[in-house]
């Protein structure tokens, strides 16, 4: 009785010991991350022109400027709406367009890069290194290069957004392939089904649900992505706003709308689709539970 009670005392001493060595390490931790934090702060701030305490003060003058100018022209306001919003659908069918190409790909990747699904295994650190790549360039560094080469428009924001959804989407789903059931591409493979066929009927119903889900939450991010890119001359609602806030006051009445256009654009979306992924994951999984 006293050798096990020892043992139990000895356990519960080393696992005390583990947690204050680990509470030690995350203090140090905390400490680095914020001295490095403080001490970029302040370069950022001796480099910045203006330096961030002196211009504080003057954080809200902009919002000021522009809602006091909207709001002495708020009769304008539903003309500036009309005669943006299709500067807006263009947006949302960049975004879309983007990310139904940028999921193919992604979905071809994604199989071809995980373990048990792959058509050549030897080349699985291949196309996970393609993915990386694709994800690690921002949207706006191809945007410049493919503006600089094809000229302003939509087209570039396109394949900008596309590619680097590719690679996002892509390491998602290669995720979600690793918990498919390898029975289907077995029995498959017993009757002579070509990778593809095997792919296509016993994988891709398995993983659709999370595979839609994780392409309408891209499609939201990609929304702003597009508006955003727009201030590089990749055409959409955000060359509109830059346009508009280039031209400073008396314009601003214009950039009001813009920003509500968007606004509403995007809150309207999240909610649609964080609709369609509860019932693509939850009701499904409810409807087998009932079954069962």
């Amino acid at each position: 009785m006293s050798e096990l009670t020892g043992d139990t005392d000895h356990m519960r001493d080393e696992y005390m010991t583990q947690v204050r060595r680990k509470r030690m390490l995350d203090g140090i931790l905390l400490i680095i991350f914020v001295a490095l934090m403080m001490s970029g702060f302040m370069i950022a701030d001796d480099r910045n022109a203006g330096g961030f305490w002196d211009g504080l003060h003057r954080f809200f003058d902009f919002p000021k400027e522009v809602l006091g100018e909207a709001g002495e022209k708020i009769a304008e306001l539903p003309g500036h709406l009309v005669k943006f919003f299709p500067s807006l659908i263009e947006t949302i069918n960049i975004a879309a367009a983007s990310t139904l190409i940028g999921a193919m790909i992604a979905m071809v990747f994604s199989l071809l890069s995980t373990r048990g699904l792959a058509r050549w295994p030897r080349l699985i650190p291949l196309f996970r290194r393609i993915m990386d790549i694709m994800r690690a360039i921002p949207e706006i560094v191809i945007a410049l290069v493919l503006i600089f080469i094809m000229g302003g428009g939509p087209v570039p924001a396109m394949i900008a957004i596309a590619f680097h959804t590719a690679g996002a989407l892509g390491k998602l789903f290669s995720e979600v392939n690793e918990n498919a059931s390898l029975k289907p591409v077995e029995g498959l493979q017993s009757v002579g089904a070509s990778w593809i066929q095997r792919m296509w009927i016993g994988v891709i119903p398995q993983v659709a649900p999370n595979y839609l889900s994780y392409a309408l939450l891209r499609f939201e991010i990609n929304i702003r992505a597009s508006a955003i890119l727009g201030f590089v001359g990749a055409g959409g609602i955000g060359y509109e706003l830059k346009n508009a806030m280039s031209w400073g006051k008396g314009q601003y009445d214009e950039a009001a709308a813009i920003f509500i256009l968007l606004f509403f654009s995007i809150v309207v979306v999240d909610q649609l689709s964080s609709t369609f992924r509860e019932r693509l994951t939850h009701g499904k999984k409810v409807k087998m539970k009932v079954t069962a």
